[in-house]
């Protein structure tokens, strides 16, 4: 099982990190042990004093696929989730300025919080999905799937000329904006819709 995440895949999050908006799907690849499952505790590390929350649509993989048609690529995917992408601000942006790979950044043991999953058929589109992120009881971020610069459909035909997926693979599908930083005593809260999928106290 692999988790690949796309990164700036909504207008407004891009440019309040001042990145250049996308010709085409950036992504990145995370290890397994960079999940967090049944709403357990994220402990901040050692190595970051700037941890970001970044809230995500996640959907899930159902069947093996390489070269994946965009027209058919919603046969790949029967669930959507949502999760978090934690990010070492600190770590990323020194990273950046070397031109060296994220992975220190958004791949570390415990970046990516995963809550539960949705059957795509209780949404009237999977490209009309509302989803928002609480902190400590204030909305801090809100986003909805329509405004994605590349879909789901789209994300799995790129990323399917690279990597064959399998059975299981997760794939973030990029924060809006609004994203911040957490300390430790925080409590994070995602939903689609108003169904609560996903709950994180910060250590």
């Amino acid at each position: 099982m692999k988790i690949i995440a796309i990164g700036r895949n909504y207008i407004d999050h891009a440019k309040e990190l001042n990145n250049p908006v996308p010709s085409e799907p950036v992504f990145f690849l995370m290890p397994e042990t960079a999940l967090i499952r049944k709403n357990q505790a994220f402990f901040y590390p050692d190595f970051s004093k700037d941890i970001h929350y970044e809230v995500e649509l996640v959907i899930k993989i159902n069947k093996l696929g390489k070269n994946i048609a965009e027209k058919f690529a919603h046969r790949y995917y029967d669930e959507v989730g949502v999760g978090i992408d934690f990010t070492a601000r600190d770590v990323q942006t020194e990273l950046k300025k070397k031109g060296l790979p994220w992975e220190k950044a958004k791949a570390f043991d415990g970046a990516a919080p995963l809550g539960t999953f949705l059957n795509k058929s209780e949404f009237t589109s999977t490209n009309n999905i509302k989803f928002s992120l609480e902190k400590n009881g204030e909305t801090v971020q809100l986003g909805n799937s329509k405004d994605m610069i590349f879909s789901f459909d789209a994300i799995i035909a790129y990323v399917s000329k690279y990597f064959t997926l399998k059975i299981g693979d997760l794939i973030y599908t990029g924060t809006p904006a609004g994203v911040g930083p957490v300390v430790i005593g925080d409590k994070l809260k995602a939903k689609i819709g108003d169904k609560e999928l996903l709950e994180v106290q910060i250590k």
